[in-house]
Order: C-alpha cells, then structure tokens, then sequence
C-alpha cells in the first residue's frame, strides 16, 4: 500500500493538510457545542421573541456551520496548491517566487472566500415548528397564534 503512494502525484501530497483540516472541522465544532444538544439553542418567533429552547435547531445549526468552515479552507487549500503546481511548470516560474506567489494567492482567495462561505446560509436560520420537539411544539401551538416557522442563530 505504501508503495502506491509513494508514486502518487506530488499535487496528492499537497492536498492532505486540506483533508486533516476538513476532518478536524468536522469533530471539532460538534464537540466544541456539544452542550447545545443538551441544553438547547433559542428558537425565537419573526419579532424576535424566544418561544423556548430546542435540541433538534443545533442538529441543522452545526452541519452549516461545518460546512462554511470546510468551504472557507478550499480555496486556499486545494486551488491554491493546484495553482501553485500549475505555475511551477511555467518557464517564467523559479523557486524564490513561492512564498511571494502563495501569500498573494491566500490573502486574495481569503479576501473572498471568507464572505461567501459565511453567507452560504443565513445567520439567523429558520426551522418549521412541526420539526422540532414534541414539548415545544407543544409550548409553541399554545400560544395565540402560534407561529408556523421559528428562528435560531446558527453560529459561525
């Protein structure tokens, strides 16, 4: 098995860190707000008020919040070598220009990615009321006119 990668293309290589940084995103978040599938998140009503705390918001909270960090890491991570790997076998290219090169690359690609992936979905998510737990369903169509939708901040 080694072997194999051993002749594997060098642009591989270069990849693993993004791999590391997806994995480590996708434990370390869950982990990090695991409480909030104990305790809750708020859920609030369109004017802002709480209508109570849900377990079942932070299940669509978290994979979003994985799922923008892992994006914010593919510019830099895979285009960015891909680039990289492209232009160095260009005639112009020599080796003092990497560093000055990826820097570029980085701040350029952060200065959007960034921006993009934070907005892939919306800071104050929405979650329809038959989709969350049975007491507060309950709590919730008690109410005078209980609301059909309820909100919660997804984190970033």
């Amino acid at each position: 098995m080694l072997k194999k990668w051993k002749n594997a293309p060098p642009i591989l290589a270069r990849l693993v860190p993004f791999a590391a940084i997806a994995f480590a995103n996708a434990i370390n978040i869950p982990m990090m707000r695991n409480k909030e599938f104990t305790n809750g998140i708020p859920v609030e009503d369109g004017e802002g008020r709480t209508m109570g705390f849900s377990t079942v918001a932070p299940g669509h909270a978290i994979p979003q919040v994985v799922l923008s960090r892992v994006g914010m890491a593919v510019p830099n991570m895979v285009l960015g070598p891909v680039i990289l790997e492209q232009l160095s076998k260009t005639a112009w290219y020599t080796p003092g220009m990497a560093a000055p090169l990826q820097t570029l690359l980085c701040g350029f690609m952060l200065a959007f990615s960034t921006p993009i992936c934070c907005a892939l979905f919306p800071q104050k998510s929405s979650i329809q009321v038959d989709k969350l737990e049975l007491s507060l369903q309950d709590h919730i169509n008690k109410l005078a006119n209980p609301p059909k939708v309820v909100y919660y901040n997804k984190g970033l």
